[in-house]
C-alpha cells in the first residue's frame, strides 16, 4: 500500500519497500540494491576490458581486440577515435570510477544502509549525466565513427538501467517531485520506458548498418 506525499510523490507504508525515515534517510529494497550491484559490476567489467585493450593497442598498433569482429563491430576503430578520450583521458577510466561507485552504493543497500535525500538526488544526477554521455557516444559511434564497440554497448545498457531504476526509486519515495498521475503510471509500468529505449537503440543500429547486415542474410 502507498500514501501520497506533498507534491505528488508516493512512498511505501506496507514495509515491503523501505520509505523515508524520520531522519530524512531512505533505504531500498533488494531488487534495486542488486540491480545497482549488477549494472555497476557490468560497467566496471566493460570499462576494464576496454582500458586493457586500449593500452595494448597503444603498445602494439597491430593488436586486434577480441571484440573487433568485422567492419561494423570494430572496437579498434572506436578506441582510436577522438571521442574515446573526450576529457583528455580515456573514457573507460571515468567508467571505472563511476561504475565502481554505483556498485558500492548497491552493496551498501544490501547491507542495510540508508541514505539521505541529497545522496539519492546526487546518484540520480550522476546516472543521468552518465546516460546522456553514453547516448552522445552512441550517436558518435553510429554517425561519425561508423563502428560499434560491444563492450561500450554493454556499458550503455547498464547505465540506462541504473539511471531509470534510481529515478523510479526517487519518485516512489517522494525524493523527486512529479505530478501524481505521472508517478502512478510510471510505477504501474516500470519497465516500459527502458524497454522502449533499448528497442529504439536496436532499431537505430539496425537501420544505420543495414547495408552491411543485409550482406550477411
Amino acid at each position: 500500500m502507498t500514501e501520497i506525499l506533498p507534491g505528488g510523490g508516493l512512498t511505501a507504508v506496507d514495509g515491503n519497500r523501505p520509505g523515508t525515515g524520520r531522519h530524512g534517510t531512505s533505504g531500498a529494497g533488494r531488487l534495486l540494491a542488486w540491480l545497482l550491484v549488477i549494472t555497476g559490476a557490468l560497467g566496471v567489467l566493460a570499462s576494464l576490458v576496454i582500458t586493457v585493450d586500449k593500452l595494448r593497442l597503444a603498445e602494439d598498433p597491430s593488436f586486434q581486440p577480441s571484440c573487433t569482429l568485422n567492419p561494423v563491430l570494430s572496437c579498434t576503430n572506436v578506441m582510436l577515435s577522438e571521442q574515446a578520450s573526450v576529457f583528455g583521458i580515456p573514457n573507460p577510466l571515468l567508467g571505472l570510477a563511476g561504475y565502481a561507485g554505483v556498485t558500492a552504493v548497491g552493496f551498501g543497500l544490501l547491507a542495510g544502509a540508508r541514505y539521505r535525500r541529497w545522496h539519492w538526488i546526487g546518484l540520480n544526477i550522476g546516472t543521468l549525466l552518465a546516460t546522456v554521455f553514453c547516448m552522445w557516444l552512441m550517436t558518435q559511434a553510429l554517425y561519425d565513427i561508423g563502428a560499434l564497440c560491444l563492450w561500450c554497448a554493454l556499458a550503455w545498457a547498464a547505465t540506462i538501467a541504473m539511471f531509470w531504476a534510481t529515478t523510479l526509486h526517487n519518485l516512489r519515495h517522494g525524493l523527486l517531485k512529479a505530478p501524481r498521475p505521472l508517478v502512478a503510471g510510471l510505477l504501474e509500468f516500470p519497465w516500459a520506458v527502458p524497454l522502449t529505449w533499448y528497442l529504439i537503440i536496436v532499431a537505430l543500429i539496425a537501420t544505420r548498418f543495414w547495408s552491411y547486415w543485409s550482406t550477411l542474410l
